[in-house]
C-alpha cells in the first residue's frame, strides 16, 4: 500500500513539473486559437488505483486542477476540468470493465489491461476532460466550433504525449 502511494506521488510530481515547466510553453495557433496545446496532468488522474475511495478521487482531482491553475494562472478552470475527469471516471471504468472485472489492487494501466483497453479508457476521459476545460474556457456553446476545434486538436497532441509517456515508462500500478 505505501509503495503504490509513493508510486503515485512521484507520478503526480513528475507530469505535474512536466506539464508545466515544458508543456506549458506549448501554444498553438494564431489570435483566435492562440490556446495551451498538449495537457499530461490528468494521466495522473487516470492511472489512479481502482480501489480509490470516490470523494478522495475526486478530492485529488481538485487539488491537481487547482495547483495546474496556479501556474496557468487560470482560477478554477483546470480544477473544474479536473474534477469533472475524477468525478466520471468510476463511470466510465463501468462501461469499459473488462469480461472477468477489475482487480481491485490494481491501477488502470496498458500493463493490467491490455493496450486497446487503455486506449479506450484514457482516450475517453481525456476527450471528457479537454471538452470540459475548453467548454468552461468559452462559457458558452456559442463558439461551438472553436470549442471542437480546440479540443480535437489538444487531443491528438495530448494523446500522443500519453502514449509517449506509456511506452517509455511503462506504469505496471
Amino acid at each position: 500500500m505505501t509503495n503504490i502511494v509513493v508510486k503515485n506521488i512521484f507520478r503526480f510530481l513528475g507530469l505535474i513539473l512536466f506539464q508545466v515547466l515544458i508543456l506549458q510553453r506549448v501554444v498553438l495557433g494564431e489570435e483566435w486559437l492562440n490556446f495551451p496545446a498538449v495537457f499530461i496532468y490528468p494521466l495522473f488522474i487516470i492511472l489512479l488505483p481502482l480501489r480509490i475511495p470516490h470523494p478522495l478521487l475526486v478530492f485529488v482531482g481538485f487539488i491537481t486542477g487547482i495547483i495546474i491553475d496556479l501556474f496557468y494562472g487560470t482560477p478554477g478552470l483546470h480544477a473544474a476540468a479536473s474534477t469533472f475527469c475524477a468525478f466520471i471516471r468510476p463511470a466510465i471504468l463501468r462501461i469499459l470493465e473488462p469480461r472477468g472485472g477489475y482487480n481491485v489492487n490494481h491501477s488502470p494501466t496498458k500493463y493490467q489491461y491490455g493496450f486497446g483497453w487503455f486506449i479506450q479508457f484514457s482516450g475517453i476521459l481525456l476527450l471528457l476532460h479537454l471538452f470540459f476545460y475548453f467548454s468552461t474556457d468559452a462559457f458558452t456553446f456559442a463558439y461551438i466550433g472553436q470549442i471542437v476545434v480546440r479540443t480535437g486538436i489538444a487531443y491528438l497532441m495530448s494523446m500522443l504525449f500519453i502514449l509517449l509517456y506509456i511506452y517509455s515508462i511503462n506504469p505496471k500500478e
